[in-house]
């Protein structure tokens, strides 16, 4: 059946379907979260590396189009508009998270860790109090280090730029350490730089004619059917020894990598990862991924009954953190994108190029243990916290 062309590609300007895979990615990480002991099988916790993918491969390939349109990367415009994109809606919720936290007089932990929520350094953070917030920073230094490197340093160049990538890649694998009590960031860079490469490779009319089978309906529909049997299988990857699953995040990373080609296309998982309720959550994942422990602590408040991981917290939580989520995006994210965007001097995206932009996480993320304060502690006892290494602390 019919595959869509290079040509057909580099006219999108906006990948719908990708939006419902956030929605879905939110959504399963809320009940790796909450929903206890019946939602494991779901495996949400690994909802924060589709989250980094999605933000490479969209971030990559806005600069990409910008690149060849306007003749090189505006990187003050870029800063300036990651800036408005993400620090708003975050300064918001760790605003409303430490006036809770105070209110209920718990708010010691998270003003110890304050200094590395403002730095953006969450992941180095010494305790649990923003647990989730770690995503965020990531993304954060992602956006800081990567148009640097791959558009300001290599222009327009193919094989260079599919080079640093591929050596970023491998630098940050080395980085992996041996030793079971240090940080696991490395991998998570790796899931993004994933994205990045996708990116790259999509936008070279060769490296597009290597993906271009998987968008036919027909191959969108056997991608899908494999990527959920690959996500279903998380449970039974053999653990690792010290606990971590570096290799488990690298093969879902990958996948993911390969899903993303196969949304383009027309077919069945397309029109359902399209379908306007996904697409609505998908672009409120951010905001909900931020405000879903503020939403668990606010419908425990409603309904004590409700405190412990189940279903209905689950649900629970989802509702009202869609229904915060909603507001921030209203208020927050889309003024503060608009103010981003005039600060730049870019009122309008560049002709051809996607308007979905990545929300920063979110993940483990935006894949991703939403924010965690004080009060939920004292609310949800031995609430499941999802940590850089993908684990449970």
């Amino acid at each position: 059946m019919a595959t869509i062309s290079y040509a057909d590609y580099r006219a999108m300007r906006r990948f719908p379907a990708l939006d419902g895979l956030r929605a879905i990615a939110a959504v399963i990480v809320v009940a790796f979260h909450f929903g206890g002991p019946r939602w494991t099988w779901l495996s949400g916790w690994v909802g924060v590396q589709l989250f980094f993918v999605l933000s490479g491969f969209l971030i990559t390939t806005l600069m990409l189009r910008e690149e060849e349109s306007r003749g090189r990367v505006s990187l003050r415009s870029f800063y300036v508009r990651r800036i408005f994109r993400i620090l708003p809606v975050y300064l918001v919720v760790l605003a409303a998270m430490y006036a809770l936290a105070h209110l209920n007089g718990a708010s010691t932990r998270l003003r110890e860790s304050m200094p590395y929520y403002l730095l953006m350094v969450n992941e180095f953070a010494p305790n649990q109090a923003f647990p989730h917030s770690w995503t965020i920073a990531i993304e954060w230094k992602f956006y800081l280090v990567w148009p640097l490197l791959a558009f300001a340093f290599v222009r327009a160049a193919f094989l260079r730029r599919m080079a640093v990538t591929v050596l970023a890649i491998a630098a940050l694998v080395a980085l992996i350490p041996f030793e079971k009590d240090w940080p696991y960031w490395p991998i998570h860079y790796v899931s993004i730089l994933v994205g990045c490469l996708l990116a790259v490779i999509l936008h070279h009319p060769r490296g597009y004619a290597l993906f271009r089978p998987l968008t036919s309906p027909v191959a969108s529909l056997a991608v899908a059917v494999g990527f959920i049997a690959v996500h279903l299988a998380l449970p039974y990857w053999p653990p690792a020894a010290d606990g971590h699953a570096e290799s488990m995040i690298g093969v879902y990373a990958v996948a993911v990598a390969l899903l993303l080609p196969a949304m383009l296309a027309p077919g069945l998982p397309t029109k359902l990862l399209s379908w306007r309720p996904l697409v609505w959550v998908g672009e409120r994942s951010y905001s909900l991924y931020l405000v879903q422990y503020l939403a668990m602590a606010t419908v425990i408040a409603l309904v004590p009954s409700y405190a412990g991981h189940s279903t209905r917290l689950f649900v629970a939580t989802t509702v009202v953190g869609l229904l915060a989520a909603d507001l921030l995006y209203r208020w927050v994210e889309q003024p503060m994108i608009g103010v981003g965007r005039r600060f730049s001097g870019r009122g309008k995206a560049a002709a051809g190029t996607p308007t979905a932009t990545p929300d920063a996480a979110p993940a483990p993320a935006a894949p991703m243990s939403a924010a965690a304060d004080d009060p939920s502690e004292r609310t949800v006892p031995a609430m499941p916290v999802l940590t850089p290494g993908g684990d449970r602390r």
